[in-house]
């Protein structure tokens, strides 16, 4: 009896450790999420072209996603039904603190790598922060760095009191709200003009609103942060985790590769990082009275 269990035993191990050596087979694929800031369909098509050059550098297949919510790619990490991602930074400490998740790297964007929020407006009635006292507002999602957290904190400083409150889901939904008079005002990523050309979230709905520059101006951008980071599981294997972190950083080496990284979250490249890099963001959280799990209960 005891010979019979030691084998199934046995048989148990040799075939776990058989699947993990398999990771990143066809079969069993590398699950990469990406965060969910924008339209899908726009993430989905070059992410795509992002897992052929991780094959193609290195041999493994890697399959995009592309989660519901900010939220759901933290708990997709801890539930291990995804081994890495491109996060935002909030959601990056959400999932370090709740399940252990690595940053390995830092997004880049013309030899800078933080960012900013903003909040945007087409009502000409609103001209600084006061203004918005008791205004219907659009943030992203509970969960968003530049869509909610610095955007939060900086109306908590100046003792502004909001009225009704949108979470719009996307950065490209609370653009598309404050254009169509849905909302007063709303909260998005910021990212510095680029050959006199504005490059922040407005960017995202140009194509169906080619106005969108002339109508919604930024009121204010917020304090920056560290840029949004690559982040790996906590048991994830680190062979195949340097593969991967080679793989991205040259990434952008080559014109489509660079279009399609642009496309994605406007970034030029990676840097190393590691966690002490996103200390700065856990200081805004408790100079907003909250814990990291409060946001997004």
């Amino acid at each position: 009896m005891v010979k019979k269990i030691l084998i199934i035993m046995s048989s148990c191990f040799l075939l776990s450790c058989t699947t993990e050596k398999q990771l990143g087979n066809k079969e069993n694929p590398i699950h990469f999420a990406l965060v969910p800031g924008q339209d899908s369909a726009v993430l989905m098509e070059n992410g795509k072209i992002l897992e052929q050059w991780i094959f193609q550098q290195t041999g493994l297949y890697i399959k995009v996603q592309v989660p519901v919510s900010f939220v759901a790619v933290v708990e997709a990490l801890g539930s291990q039904r995804v081994d890495g991602a491109i996060m935002n930074t909030f959601g990056y400490i959400l999932a370090h603190d709740k399940y252990g998740a690595r940053a390995r790297l830092m997004g880049v964007n013309l030899g800078v790598s933080e960012y900013r929020g903003q909040i945007i407006t087409k009502n000409p009635k609103i001209k600084t922060l006061q203004d918005l006292n008791g205004k219907k507002f659009a943030f992203v999602d509970p969960a968003s760095t530049s869509g909610y957290i610095l955007a939060a904190k900086m109306l908590k400083d100046e003792s502004v009191k909001l009225g009704e409150v949108i979470f719009a889901g996307k950065h490209d939904s609370v653009v598309t709200m404050v254009y169509q008079g849905r909302v007063d005002a709303g909260a998005t990523y910021y990212t510095p003009d680029e050959n006199g050309e504005p490059q922040d979230a407005r960017l995202l709905v140009k194509a169906q609103y080619p106005d969108v520059f002339e109508k919604i101006r930024i009121l204010k951008t917020t304090d920056p942060i560290p840029s949004e980071p690559v982040v790996f599981r906590r048991d994830f294997p680190k062979e195949l985790e340097e593969k991967i972190i080679a793989a991205l950083k040259s990434f952008s080496s080559t014109p489509e590769g660079a279009k399609a990284l642009k496309k994605l979250y406007h970034l030029t490249g990676f840097k190393d990082c590691t966690d002490k890099d996103y200390d700065r963001v856990r200081k805004i959280l408790l100079d907003l009275g909250k814990k990291v799990q409060d946001l997004v209960k």
